[in-house]
C-alpha cells in the first residue's frame, strides 16, 4: 500500500483551537498536508499553517531536548496517526502517516484568513455541530479532532 507522510497542526489558544470545513474530506480539520521532499515535520507543519491560515505559530514540544550539542533535535509530534484514505484518481487506496503537532499562535493575535473558525473548548466538549457556511448544514467534529483539539487547548494554556 502507498504511504504518505503528512502532518497536522493544531492551531489553539487558551480558549479555542482553529479548523476549517475540509470540502474534499467532509469534515472539520486543522491546518495540515503532505511533507514535501527535503523538508522535515517541523518546517512543514510551519509551512502548512502559513499557507493555509496565514498565521505564524510556535510549535509547543511535548517533551524537553535530550542534554546534547550534536546532532540538532527536532521537537516530538504530540501523537502519529496513521489514516486510511479512500480512492484518490492517481494513487488509489493509501495511508497518510500524519504528525501531528500543538502550535500557538505567535505572535498572538494575528488575522486569520477566510473559511477558518475558532472553535471554543466548550463547543469541543459538548460536541457542538459547526455549519461551514450560512445555510450549510451543521456537521458534528470527528471524534479524534474533538480530542486533539481540547489537548491542544489545554496544551497552550500552560505557561510558557
Amino acid at each position: 500500500m502507498i504511504r504518505h507522510f503528512t502532518v497536522s497542526a493544531f492551531v489553539s489558544t487558551t480558549e479555542a483551537t482553529l479548523l476549517h470545513w475540509h470540502a474534499k474530506n467532509q469534515m472539520w480539520l486543522p491546518p495540515g498536508g503532505h511533507v514535501e521532499a527535503n523538508e522535515d515535520t517541523i518546517q512543514a507543519a510551519h509551512r502548512e499553517v502559513l499557507e493555509e491560515t496565514g498565521l505564524t505559530v510556535a510549535i509547543l514540544p511535548t517533551a524537553p531536548p535530550f542534554d546534547y550539542a550534536e546532532p540538532p533535535q527536532l521537537p516530538a509530534p504530540v501523537t502519529i496517526m496513521v489514516e486510511d484514505i479512500a480512492e484518490h484518481p492517481v494513487d488509489g487506496r493509501h495511508q497518510h502517516i500524519d504528525s501531528i503537532y500543538f502550535t500557538r499562535p505567535q505572535p498572538p493575535e494575528q488575522p486569520i484568513q477566510e473559511g477558518w473558525a475558532w472553535v471554543s473548548a466548550e463547543a469541543l466538549r459538548a460536541n457542538t455541530p459547526l455549519s461551514a457556511s450560512e445555510g450549510a448544514p451543521a456537521v458534528e467534529i470527528a471524534e479524534d479532532v474533538r480530542v486533539l483539539g481540547l489537548a491542544s487547548i489545554e496544551r497552550a494554556a500552560e505557561p510558557r
